[in-house]
């Protein structure tokens, strides 16, 4: 069994509390896995050009096109996406609607399979974790975990974190703030988070080598679809 995991977050991978997460859920999964950053990468949104609706491949010449081959051979996925304005930033956005490129002619290739979806913000990552796991049901993927922690907010690096008045380290530590390593939030210095990482991957670990089922996981995703565009 072998895992993809994506990085959407433009930052380097030592200072991503994204990429930090994703390895983390990675490590602990027992399986295979390649890791890929997606920074630096260039990846259009959709065009919606139907050029993928004949034979289930982007027309689309960026980087995309490199890793669709390893989107279709892998069994599972862990995709994590920092949080701009409470929502997911770009890159990982663009990568997403990508997967438009499996959908047609009940394209089945990426059907019943796994992931762990992961969101870091400067207050909470959860909106991009649930935004990844909507991608992710469109395309009868089953989330079997989400994990969500605070990272460090680009204001306390801008250089104005300590005087701007509508800046995050004001807004959660109050005027006379000083951005300093300790008051810079970071997911490693959540044990909760770290701990939640650790338990999503031994969970996508043991249910891909347990019997998993790629047809009983599709139905339950087309169910629930079905379900959530019905209410």
């Amino acid at each position: 069994m072998k895992i993809l995991g994506i990085s959407g977050s433009p930052r380097n991978p030592l200072q991503s509390g994204v990429y930090t997460l994703v390895e983390t859920v990675l490590q602990n999964s027992g399986c295979e896995y390649e890791l890929i950053s997606l920074a630096g990468k260039q990846i259009s949104g959709c065009i919606a050009c139907l050029g993928c609706a004949q034979d289930n491949t982007c027309k689309i010449d960026d980087d995309m096109a490199a890793l669709r081959q390893l989107i279709v051979d892998v069994d599972a996925y862990v995709i994590g996406a920092p949080n701009y304005y409470s929502s997911m930033n770009v890159a990982t956005h663009a990568f997403l609607e990508r997967w438009f490129q499996f959908r047609h002619q009940e394209g089945n290739l990426l059907w019943g399979k796994l992931a762990v979806s992961v969101g870091v913000g400067g207050t909470s990552g959860q909106i991009s974790a649930q935004e990844i796991e909507k991608f992710l049901l469109y395309n009868f993927v089953e989330t079997v975990a989400s994990v969500s922690g605070q990272g460090a907010a680009s204001c306390y690096s801008c250089g104005y974190g300590e005087t701007c008045k509508v800046g995050i380290p004001i807004m959660l530590h109050g005027p006379g703030v000083k951005v300093t390593p300790e008051t810079i939030p970071s997911v490693s210095k959540q044990p909760e988070v770290m701990a939640a990482a650790v338990a999503a991957g031994k969970e996508l670990g043991h249910r891909l080598c347990h019997n998993h089922d790629r047809m009983k996981v599709t139905r339950a995703m087309q169910k629930r679809l079905m379900g959530m565009l019905s209410a």
